[in-house]
Parts: C-alpha cells; sequence; structure tokens
C-alpha cells in the first residue's frame, strides 16, 4: 500500500472509540490478475454484475496526492451521474474517531493485498449529471465538489488542505465489473486509455479471517489455471502513473 505521511494517522481525541474489533471489522482480500481478460472470465465463469463504468482519478502532475496516500476517484454511471470517493490509506480503523466517518458518507476496512494489510477510510458524495459534466469540464475545482465530510477529513486529520491547484481529472477508464458464480468473488477488468489492461479480483470478509480467505483464493485461482501477477502491490499507484503520462 502506498504510505500516507505521518499526519495522516488520526491522533487521539475526544470522542475516539475503538470499533467493534477484529471480529466485526471488515477486509478486502485483492489479488492483481495476470492473465487475458476473455481467459480470466471464461476460467472462472464470470457473470456480468451491472453495466460498465468510467472511472476517473484527480491528482497533479507530481503524484502530489498519492504521495500522501490519498486518491481522489470518479465513478460515472450510464446516466452521467456519478460517486465521488476519497480514499485514505493507513487509517487505524479500531480507533477511529466516528465523528470523521458519519455514517452512511463512508467506511474504514482493511485492504489486504499479497503480505500486505493496511486500514483505509473511505469518504463519499453522490453527484448529479450536471456536477459531474462541470467538474469534468474544470468548471468545478475537486476541492468544490468535496463533500464537507471529506473535506473536514483532509483538513483535520489528513492535514492536507487546500488541495494542489494543478490537481486535474486523469483518465478516462473503463472499467466492467463481474462475479463468480457462486458469488464468492468480484472481478474488476479495468482498461486505461492506452489500452493497458489490468485485472483484480476480491472479496470482503471480517478481518479475523482474511489470512484464510487468501489462502483458499489463491487455490482456487491454482485450480482454475488462471496466473497471479508476481508484484501484488495495489495497482492504484501503477494506474495513476500511467495516466500522468
Amino acid at each position: 500500500m502506498i504510505a500516507a505521511v505521518a499526519a495522516a494517522q488520526p491522533c487521539a481525541a475526544e470522542g475516539v472509540q475503538p470499533s467493534a474489533g477484529a471480529k466485526g471489522t471488515q477486509a478486502e482480500v485483492q489479488i492483481g490478475l495476470c492473465a487475458p481478460a476473455d481467459r480470466i472470465v471464461q476460467a472462472l465463469d464470470l457473470r456480468p454484475r451491472g453495466a460498465p463504468i468510467t472511472v476517473w482519478q484527480f491528482d497533479d502532475d507530481a503524484l502530489t496526492l498519492l504521495q500522501h496516500g490519498l486518491r481522489i476517484r470518479l465513478r460515472v454511471a450510464a446516466d452521467g451521474s456519478s460517486e465521488l470517493a476519497l480514499k485514505v490509506a493507513d487509517q487505524d480503523c479500531a480507533h477511529l474517531d466516528r465523528r470523521r466517518v458519519p455514517q452512511g458518507e463512508g467506511k474504514c476496512e482493511y485492504d489486504v493485498y499479497g503480505a500486505s494489510t493496511a486500514g483505509a477510510v473511505s469518504l463519499t458524495r453522490i453527484l448529479s449529471a450536471r456536477s459531474t459534466s462541470e467538474l469534468l469540464a474544470g468548471r468545478l475545482a475537486p476541492a468544490q465538489a468535496l463533500s464537507q465530510s471529506q473535506a473536514r477529513y483532509l483538513r483535520q486529520v489528513v492535514r492536507v488542505w487546500p488541495l494542489p491547484h494543478e490537481i486535474k481529472a486523469l483518465g478516462p477508464m473503463q472499467v466492467r465489473r463481474y462475479r463468480t458464480k457462486d458469488h464468492l468473488y468480484d472481478v474488476d477488468l479495468s482498461r486505461l486509455p492506452d489500452d493497458e489492461r489490468y485485472a483484480e479480483i476480491s472479496r470482503k470478509v471480517p478481518l479475523a479471517g482474511a489470512a484464510r480467505a487468501m489462502g483458499v483464493l489463491e487455490g482456487d485461482l491454482v485450480r482454475a489455471g488462471v496466473a497471479m501477477c508476481a508484484d501484488q502491490s495495489s495497482p492504484a499507484a501503477d494506474k495513476l502513473r500511467n495516466l500522468i503520462r
């Protein structure tokens, strides 16, 4: 995972309460796949899950947000509306100030890639088709499009505010999500503007069972004959570097 700066760690404060503990904490076990898309779909007997979506990332040419463990992502639906997400890496879900992540606006769960397990906060906001269009056209600044909760998290927890002036939309990426027949796994197939392809399989499980779930997933992929990538770090940084070229 991309390491956030030390300031990104939530500090102890009044209102900080432990989560329900490992038993109630969720983790997303994820493995990057290095096989042709059609081979993955056939071997895993995948079913499309929803319509394809268009995804944009936001950062400047120096990838300043990424260096601070931050991602701002826009997922655009077929009707033009979108979901604007702020994701903050390396957060302590067990001691999160619940006021920072209001119910219904976000979550804190663990991302598991290979031997790496790290907490991440996600805060989301739904944008209308008009606001989405204004944001992508550059007439609405990313900082203006953020929700109060997203902006507050950047100011008070991560302490990255204001956002870089040169932040811009990077993309688009075309993403198609599939699900296995047994509904255990989701598979995202992404295509970048230069036709670079990424594939990732994932499953959400309780944190306490993440190691076992990872072993089961690896075994399922071996039996299906689907190659796992040698580099099992998060592909987010690689995608952004590709988009900025």
